[in-house]
């Protein structure tokens, strides 16, 4: 009988560790482990989604201006200009209209230079190793816009910049351009504040203040893009996406 009973037990183990053995098979053949090439090339799919999807939110009208999260004000050296608006001699200038023309200018400058980031972000993409997708896909929510920034920051800021200055030029805010708004701003200021003890004249120049501010938006957007992609299954566009961040 106790012969039987192990020979019963012995049985059962051995049918239980096939079942598991071939459970797990099937699903190594069904899901079969990501090869080096559907890394790399769902890293840069991933990318190239993100970015076209981020430059396509920034470069349209109020992409900048009506997102509070990345909208473009005045220069920190603007900033006894806005703390005084309500001076009335401030006011006796139009101040409030004239600081609010300068940030609109501001804003549609970098929503017009945006579309110079993707040609960048497409030599960046292409010239990913192997190591690089790795690390992007290991790491945390954001890894791959941080390739990005390290990869493209300098070579962006040289592309945004003219584009940023001719921007700056053009007459996008009712016939009156960004630097134009903005020397109008820090005319009236200036006219005001050398007649005021510790008002110290404005004179900042705006085309790298507004590029480095411009660059900070479009990274903050490619990152949420990047976010979404690795938790949210309906950004995952394609079934190589899905593949590579949904785990199979």
């Amino acid at each position: 009988m106790k012969t039987q009973t192990y020979c019963f037990a012995l049985l059962f183990s051995a049918v239980l560790f096939v079942s598991c053995d071939s459970e797990e098979i099937k699903q190594i053949i069904e899901n079969p482990p990501l090869t080096e090439q559907e890394v790399i090339a769902g890293l840069r799919q991933a990318l190239t989604v993100g970015t076209d999807t981020a430059v396509s939110i920034v470069s349209k009208v109020d992409g900048y201006y009506k997102d509070e999260i990345i909208k473009i004000f005045l220069p920190p050296e603007a900033d006894i200009i806005v703390d005084n608006m309500n001076n009335p001699l401030l006011v006796a200038v139009g101040i409030t209209d004239l600081v609010e023309n300068a940030i609109l200018a501001m804003n549609r400058a970098a929503e017009d230079a945006a579309t110079e980031a993707l040609p960048v972000f497409v030599d960046a993409i292409t010239s990913m190793t192997v190591a690089d997708a790795f690390g992007i896909l290991n790491g945390d929510d954001t890894s791959a816009t941080h390739y990005l920034r390290e990869n493209t920051y300098w070579q962006l800021k040289e592309a945004f910049q003219p584009k940023i200055g001719n921007s700056l030029n053009k007459p996008l805010v009712g016939g009156v351009s960004a630097n134009e708004a903005w020397s109008t701003l820090t005319t009236a200021y200036n006219n005001v504040a050398q007649f005021v003890p510790g008002w110290n004249p404005v004179n900042t120049e705006l085309d790298d203040y507004t590029t480095r501010k411009a660059l900070d938006g479009l990274f903050v957007k490619v990152a949420d893009e990047e976010k979404d992609i690795r938790t949210d299954p309906v950004a995952r566009v394609t079934d190589l996406l899905e593949r590579v961040f949904g785990g199979g």
